[in-house]
């Protein structure tokens, strides 16, 4: 690994779009105390499994887990020794760049597990820069905090994010939103960053964007919605969606919106993840959470509008989402060969 100081968009690296293609998927197996039982890492393993039959799947482990966690995967899944404390990889994981000549680097920022949250986190601080140190990779080194569930990106110059997570004094005390914006922008190749205000309520992430909006194609967002005002959230979905209406993106093309409404019926209690927006895109699939209501299908048939060559596979996930996660937060995807030329559907 070679660590650059200077910044990413300075150096031609940027990040694609998730829908672009990828080299393989890196997750990591949950080994944090209470997040870290039998029925938990059998979900992991169901998502991995799954996501393996459309790209090449490495699961991160701690030293101590390998044996345990190599035999719930099978041998199709590689299993990448590193010491962390959690296994929510999205988050502290690398943020994947390419170049327009199709190198690979990769962004970290601090992380001080969601505003201290929980503790220890020092291990998943250096998660990021020692993957890249066993991979080789050119790294640029953020000294903010900032984690990946807290952005989306078009792969073409915009990022969305919210105020309620990067802005929170518990990430960047003294950081200004201006600075904020501008360090994202070296970081990640982007030009645009779009603010929504995110969720005030949400404690465990502080509202990321993973869980409220994202890029699904050129000038298309896929965002959260409240059909029914008896929704716990209603009014906070419905800022956010105004904050996104009539905005263009880096290119200058007005956002096109398509709506889609969470699990919000199901019970799981306050920090059960019941966002079908936080999915993951695979090579030729996308993998959608379930819930087993009526919903499930609503959410499915969306999906499959969006990506009509792609199939969409849906997967309970009763034993990730009490955890405050769903698929895309246990994922991470690295670029792969042609990851930055313009894909759609």
């Amino acid at each position: 690994m070679s660590l650059n100081l200077s910044d990413a968009a300075s150096a031609g690296f940027y990040m694609p779009a998730e829908w672009q293609t990828h080299a393989r998927c890196w997750m990591a197996w949950p080994c944090r105390e209470g997040f870290n039982s039998e029925a938990t890492c059998g979900n992991y393993a169901e998502v991995a499994k799954v996501i393996s039959r459309f790209e090449p799947v490495s699961m991160v482990v701690h030293p101590r887990d390998r044996e345990t966690a190599q035999a719930a995967l099978g041998n199709d899944i590689t299993c990448v020794e590193i010491p962390i404390d959690d296994g929510w990889f999205r988050d502290n994981g690398p943020n994947f760049l390419i170049n327009d000549q199709g190198d690979v680097a990769a962004a970290c920022f601090a992380f001080n597990a969601w505003g201290g949250n929980y503790e220890p986190f020092d291990d998943d601080a250096q998660a990021g820069p020692r993957l890249l140190s066993q991979l080789g990779l050119q790294m640029f080194q953020s000294g903010m905090t900032a984690e990946g569930g807290g952005i989306t990106v078009d792969g073409e110059g915009t990022l969305i994010t919210t105020e309620t997570c990067f802005l929170n004094p518990n990430r960047n005390p003294g950081w200004s939103k201006g600075e904020v914006e501008a360090e994202l922008c070296r970081m990640l190749g982007v030009t645009k960053v779009i603010w929504i205000p995110g969720d005030p309520y949400e404690d465990e992430t502080n509202g990321h964007v993973d869980g409220l909006a994202a890029f699904v194609g050129p000038g298309r967002v896929l965002v959260e919605a409240a059909f029914d005002r008896a929704h716990p959230r209603y009014d906070i979905l419905m800022e956010n969606r105004r904050a996104l209406e009539g905005q263009t993106d880096a290119k200058g093309r007005m956002l096109d919106l398509i709506l889609i409404e969470d699990a919000w019926q199901c019970d799981g209690g306050d920090r059960f993840c019941t966002s079908y927006i936080n999915s993951y895109i695979t090579n030729g699939a996308v993998i959608m959470p379930s819930y087993g209501l009526p919903a499930d299908a609503r959410a499915k048939a969306i999906y499959q509008q969006l990506f009509p060559q792609r199939e969409v596979v849906s997967l309970r996930i009763d034993d990730i989402a009490p955890g405050g996660g769903g698929i895309h937060c246990i994922t991470q995807q690295q670029p792969g060969v042609g990851a930055g030329k313009t894909e759609t559907e």
